[in-house]
């Protein structure tokens, strides 16, 4: 298992305000990046629903220890108090969306601020990740789309320098969701056949969904209706926050467990470092491990 060493110096940057014009809000985002290091791949992370640039710690230090982290703050976070019955909500996955293409088509401003990082950066080696609502907002960048109400496939959102992704407990199908979801969140209705990036799906089999009348398989659609390549990391027992990924100690954790914690943020890691030709050795190792891990996580490889 990933131990919770920790051997780099980090620089956190906040907040950067980046253009998004029509926004009603400043989008701001936050940067950490190591503090040496060349050639550095970037991470753009898309939070869940209420959360900000200011969540998953766990998951952004570790990841920064070999990669530039950029996370915005979503519309939708407690800080800006926008709630379902908002007039603005219903167009709010958009703008989460926008917000990621805002961040990428002006990536090179956003690492201007902070000092020479912007010449240690592989701009070639961009990739996207995100956590629940999230999920499918990186999703689309990957070049998932959005059925409407008559199951007619949405505009494409994909983003040409996002070369990889990974979604964590991202949203499945949308045939099963429950009235509450149907009437308030009609854009969870993501289709999947088009997203041909690269993309490790992570889900928890044990997080069963408010949002869906089905169980925890729900969030291992995006393995199983996307082309390849495709790989899938199921972790057992875990919840929504696979181990509290978006805090120690946050209320919404049901199965708080640092070393699940740890799991993912490696995972999410090594994946990457695969798909972008960087390092094979360390999701090798994670695949190895698989097979003797006591049926604590298990791997599986589309295409």
């Amino acid at each position: 298992m990933p131990t919770n060493e920790f051997s780099q110096q980090l620089i956190a940057i906040k907040p950067i305000t980046v253009p998004a014009p029509g926004r009603a809000i400043d989008l701001q985002v936050k940067l950490t990046a190591p503090t040496s290091g060349q050639d550095l791949p970037v991470i753009v992370f898309s939070h869940a629903n209420a959360w900000s640039m200011d969540g998953y710690q766990p998951l952004v230090d570790r990841w920064a220890a070999g990669f530039v982290v950029v996370q915005p703050t979503h519309l939708d976070s407690r800080r800006n108090a926008i709630g379902f019955d908002d007039p603005r909500f219903d167009t709010i996955w958009r703008v989460r969306i926008a917000d990621l293409h805002a961040i990428l088509d002006n990536l090179d401003d956003i690492l201007a601020q902070a000092a020479g990082l912007d010449t240690r950066v592989d701009r070639d080696r961009v990739t996207v990740v995100g956590h629940s609502w999230g999920g499918q907002t990186a999703g689309t960048l990957l070049g998932a789309r959005v059925l409407d109400a008559d199951g007619t496939p949405g505009d494409d959102f994909s983003h040409p320098a996002v070369k990889a992704g990974v979604l964590i407990a991202v949203t499945g199908a949308g045939e099963t969701l429950t009235p509450f979801a149907a009437e308030h969140l009609a854009f969870m209705r993501p289709d999947y056949s088009t997203m041909r990036t690269p993309t490790l799906v992570i889900a928890g089999a044990g997080d069963q969904s408010a949002m869906s009348t089905r169980g925890p398989d729900w969030f291992t659609d995006a393995y199983h209706l996307s082309p390849a390549p495709k790989s899938l990391l199921t972790i057992a027992d875990a919840e929504h926050t696979l181990g509290g990924i978006a805090g120690e100690r946050v209320a919404e954790t049901t199965d708080e467990d640092p070393a699940r914690v740890t799991l993912v943020a490696d995972a999410v890691s090594a994946y990457l470092l695969d798909a972008l030709d960087l390092d094979r050795t360390s999701w090798t190792t994670l695949l190895e491990g698989a097979a003797v891990s006591d049926n604590i996580y298990s791997i599986d490889n589309w295409g």
